[in-house]
């Protein structure tokens, strides 16, 4: 049991830079190799807690999952995904279902509604998430608004969450939360 814990925490499954642009096309990649091999199971399984698919034509993650459980020894025990610099519009919630995850990386692709963050609410342990070089980035309040969002968050950006920030996304919170209108309820 040891053993493998410990080799879980090996190098990355690294399929950057192969201009994959489905999950389809990430199984028949052969993956980058490091100055540490990603070993595998009996299964011939990649047993890793990392998976980088950064720097490729990635629109969305429609197979994820599936990719997931044929690459991966244990792929709910995925940990860090890097996504950077692909084409994704949308946090898509495959994401979601991810419980150990807990680095993010999604910088330098196309989302632009804010809202998309509120789907990662459901990521207890997810400390690290990078956004820059998307559209959300230049809404006003985008820093603040992931803070709020996800308090649990230590870095967004690669830039550690100040006490002060967090003081003053809850004070932000509350302004926007008050300025909009309520719906009164029928009795």
């Amino acid at each position: 049991m040891y053993g493998t814990r410990a080799k879980m925490y090996g190098p990355p499954l690294d399929l950057s830079f192969k201009q994959i642009s489905s999950m389809a096309e990430a199984l028949t990649e052969e993956h980058r190799q490091g100055l540490r091999p990603v070993e595998r199971n009996e299964e011939k399984r990649f047993i890793t807690r990392a998976f980088r698919l950064n720097n490729n034509k990635i629109k969305d993650l429609t197979g994820f999952s599936d990719a997931l459980t044929i690459l991966l020894s244990e792929p709910f025990m995925l940990a860090w995904v890097d996504l950077s610099h692909n084409v994704i519009p949308h946090i898509d919630p495959v994401l979601t279902e991810l419980p150990e995850l807990r680095v993010l990386y999604l910088h330098g692709n196309k989302i632009a509604k804010l809202s998309e963050v509120d789907k990662l609410g459901v990521l207890p342990s997810l400390h690290t998430l990078t956004l820059h070089g998307n559209p959300i980035e230049n809404q006003k309040g985008y820093r603040g608004y992931v803070i709020k969002m996800l308090p649990c968050l230590k870095s967004i950006d690669f830039c550690a969450v100040s006490k002060e920030e967090r003081v003053m996304a809850k004070i932000w919170h509350r302004a926007t939360a008050r300025s909009k209108p309520t719906k009164k309820s029928k009795d």
